[in-house]
């Protein structure tokens, strides 16, 4: 299952980039790629969001996949 993990934090970078883009200067990359509210456009939205729940839902799994131990402070 690591390489969902992989494509899931992928797509999370990808779209927190847009998401700063957007954020900082008013451009959305990939709407100005892909158009304007295009069916692809719009799919892109949902699988980059589909890629968040994935990693929120599973984010203890996935620590413990990958070996990360958690600090408490």
């Amino acid at each position: 299952m690591r390489t969902i993990d992989v494509i899931a934090a992928a797509l999370l970078v990808i779209g927190g980039l847009n998401w700063g883009l957007v954020g900082l200067f008013n451009f959305d990359l990939v709407a100005t790629l892909l158009g304007d509210g295009t069916f692809l456009a719009k799919t892109i939205y949902v699988v980059v969001g589909i890629a968040a729940i994935y990693q929120a839902a599973g984010f203890k799994s996935i620590q413990r996949r990958w070996g990360v131990v958690a600090r408490s402070y």
